[in-house]
């Protein structure tokens, strides 16, 4: 394996949302608190911003017209342009308050609800779906503070994070009705380490979570145990998504500004 190199500075303050398009060779991501979504071009090996001014907190891609988005004001469908229009921003009675998500199988959109506050009480958060027709539901509660999501090879596992926990949560999938059940712990993170952040699964239904306060990937084998460690130069390494040609490259966002909590692992 490579050693990590920088492939765009934008000095983000916090990159977030990795997601590689196959069909167009593209990997995108975002600056969460800089509003900013940027575009790599694989091929060319050259990057760009695509758009400023919105906040984006995760999204995926829309076969539609561009993307379905995530932020702290709610999910939305975007046409990549001017035109942006709210799915929901609240369901069950719960404020839409979102962090990361993804796509499953189906086309449907899941992200996680995060009102995590290092210094008073805060409501726990959701993991939420949104069907291809717009409907909504919660699929699941009592998260600390909702991170990466992820599936399985054969998508019948769902891996969800709450870095509050210091845990990854496994779920069994449902594809088609889109339902989840049987909670556990996939992975429980050590308080000397990182907190467990973004993530990924790849064809080995091995599960890569970013670290962040790590400096890390840590590569997990389905019952949990490390596999391997990569480190990052970025102690606020937040996401991770394969792309590249025949998927075998890692891209890795990370943070600029530093947020201490007490979450924080000992020096």
């Amino acid at each position: 394996m490579q050693q990590p190199k920088v492939i765009a500075d934008y000095e983000d303050l916090v990159g977030e949302g990795p997601v590689w398009d196959e069909d167009t060779g593209n990997f995108h991501w975002v600056d969460l608190l800089g509003r900013r979504l940027y575009c790599y071009h694989w091929a060319a090996r050259e990057s760009r911003i695509l758009k400023q001014g919105i906040e984006i907190t995760s999204f995926a891609n829309d076969r539609a017209a561009g993307f379905v988005i995530a932020n702290t004001h709610g999910i939305w469908t975007w046409d990549g342009g001017d035109q942006i229009r709210l799915v929901a921003n609240e369901v069950d009675g719960f404020k839409c308050r979102m962090n990361d998500g993804i796509a499953d199988p189906a086309g449907r959109f899941l992200a996680g609800s995060c009102f995590y506050e290092s210094d008073r009480e805060y409501p726990l958060g959701h993991l939420i779906q949104v069907g291809t027709d717009g409907s909504t539901k919660i699929l699941d509660d009592g998260i600390h503070l909702a991170n990466g999501l992820g599936f399985s090879p054969d998508c019948r596992t769902l891996y969800f994070t709450d870095s509050g926990a210091r845990c990854i949560y496994a779920y069994d999938y449902d594809v088609e009705k889109g339902s989840v059940r049987n909670r556990r712990v996939a992975v429980k993170v050590p308080d000397t380490e990182g907190l467990p952040d973004g993530m990924t699964v790849d064809a080995e239904g091995f599960i890569w979570s970013a670290q962040w306060y790590g400096s890390c990937v840590v590569r997990y084998d389905p019952d949990g145990k490390v596999e391997r460690r990569i480190k990052i130069p970025a102690k606020q390494t937040s996401s991770l998504a394969f792309g590249g040609e025949e998927l075998a490259d890692i891209f890795v966002t990370s943070a600029s500004r530093s947020f201490p909590t007490p979450l924080m692992p000992p020096d």
